[in-house]
């Protein structure tokens, strides 16, 4: 497993690599969760606002707050025009610096293997709704080849390169969301699969997405180029075109939802 720390230092970038992957998710997400309207909402690890943005647009919230680590990523989201209302500040999943019960829902989204210690961060989640209140998350099914750009990391693993991999991903399990969801005595937990797929409009428009990716982009531009070349026949022969030189990418997350 490698060790190396993914930084989420370019809101734009992060836009073109995983924004448009959250959202499709995300969307699937809302439609399971089912939310009522008017709801004061905790979105955490908010990143460059993707699916803040959906939340906000769909759910007619009375409130939204939004944390994560990332200055530049908030700088990003602070840009959208749905989110001008949002309260968005820096601020660390596993010590939340809310009171309790300041919500009624609480999301993570595509968040939950970033956290050191997942178990305290649905706990915070958890401590800040109210009774009854929603906490919910969704998250790539990391160790079951759910990650959309997962066969990219296979093609620089065999090339004897490691990749930069969260702390816990095996925290993105539906069995073990379960269990998480279960030890923060949240009630009424159901889970589920969410499986989308991305068109890219040609292999270029991938390849440009990677390179600006931040959990693979480094490691891309560090490359000797012939191994960077070879790294890109590879994945080119690997992600056939359609008759319009498309290329269709899948991605399975899991999701969880239940009451405090």
């Amino acid at each position: 497993m490698a060790t190396d720390q993914i930084r989420f230092v370019d809101g734009a970038a992060y836009e073109r690599y995983m924004g448009t992957w959250s959202r499709l998710a995300g969307e699937r997400f809302l439609d399971w969760l089912a939310p009522e309207p008017g709801l004061r909402w905790l979105d955490v690890g908010c990143g460059n606002g993707a699916f803040t943005e959906v939340l906000v647009e769909r759910c007619a919230p009375v409130a939204v707050h939004g944390i994560d680590p990332s200055e530049a990523q908030l700088a990003h989201a602070r840009t959208r025009p749905a989110l001008r209302s949002a309260e968005l500040r820096q601020g660390d999943a596993m010590a939340q610096p809310f009171a309790d019960s300041a919500f009624d829902a609480a999301v993570m989204p595509l968040v939950i293997f970033f956290v050191p210690d997942p178990a305290q961060g649905v706990a915070e989640m958890a401590r800040v709704v109210c009774p009854g209140g929603i906490v919910a998350a969704y998250a790539w099914d990391m160790t079951g080849g759910g990650f959309p750009y997962e066969a990219l990391m296979v093609e620089i693993r065999e090339l004897g390169i490691e990749v930069p991999a969260p702390p816990s991903p095996d925290a993105s399990r539906l069995d073990a969301m379960r269990k998480l969801w279960a030890g923060a005595g949240l009630k009424s937990i159901e889970t589920m699969e969410i499986t989308v797929q991305r068109i890219f409009a040609d292999f270029d428009d991938y390849w440009a997405t990677i390179l600006g990716g931040p959990s693979v982009g480094p490691k891309l531009a560090a490359m000797a180029s012939d191994d960077l070349s070879l790294l890109k026949a590879r994945m080119r022969a690997r992600l056939p075109a359609d008759h319009a030189g498309r290329i269709g990418c899948s991605a399975r997350a899991n999701a969880v939802k239940g009451r405090v």
